[in-house]
């Protein structure tokens, strides 16, 4: 899906200007009661649920911002995270604690991505943690499909018109990450030094990381 098409880690944005607070939407309500109905019909227990929300609690960006860093200093692990998101990322140690597919998706000078889910809030949760409030509100979901430029410039991302804009939909089994552009003037820096680069924004690609204007810590 390109931009002409319709259809914590770092300092990243807690909400984004386009985006106003809103009630519980119709599949934050299905949650909750199917997972009520589950509970009262014994499929699982109300403290099976809870070690699983500690598992998504201990999830952050800065499992993402390790394989980011990884990728952009072994050529051969860039290869296999493009080729297969998940099994590159259980290279690492991350485990996924589902059947969903991992895509890694690379900005090049040429193509900068941009992921959303325009149904609810479908996200990389194995190594980004829980998604920001303004991904699941229905202005970004809609807006970042139509009109992704003007979106992006609201998060300060300016992206030159000759840079064509992909917009890919995730799905409940199909997550996308997004590979950020290495910045320049970081040839010195080691994986942990660039890794404290990478934010969540870049990952979800509504921001690129831009080259380090002060010296990064050890």
């Amino acid at each position: 899906m390109t931009e002409h098409e319709d259809p914590d880690h770092g300092h990243d944005h807690d909400h984004a200007p386009i985006v106003a607070p809103e009630a519980p939407g119709y599949y934050d309500a299905m949650e909750t009661a199917f997972q009520e109905l589950m509970i009262e019909k014994g499929y699982f227990t109300a403290g099976e649920m809870r070690r699983q929300i500690e598992v998504l609690d201990s999830r952050n960006p800065a499992l993402g911002a390790k394989v980011i860093a990884r990728a952009w200093t072994d050529r051969e692990f860039k290869r296999r995270l493009l080729q297969n998101g998940r099994t590159a990322c259980e290279e690492l140690g991350i485990t996924f604690y589902d059947n969903t597919e991992l895509i890694v998706l690379e900005n090049t000078p040429k193509v900068h991505n941009l992921i959303v889910c325009t149904l609810c809030s479908c996200y990389p949760r194995p190594v980004l943690g829980l998604p920001p409030d303004w991904y699941k509100l229905k202005p970004y979901r809609a807006r970042a499909v139509y009109e992704p430029r003007k979106v992006l410039e609201e998060f300060d991302t300016i992206i030159p018109s000759e840079v064509e804009i992909h917009v890919s939909d995730s799905t409940a089994i199909q997550r996308y990450l997004v590979l950020p552009m290495r910045p320049a003037g970081t040839d010195d820096l080691d994986e942990e030094q660039l890794a404290s680069l990478v934010t969540r924004d870049a990952m979800i690609g509504v921001i690129q990381i831009k080259t380090p204007t002060a010296g990064v810590a050890a």
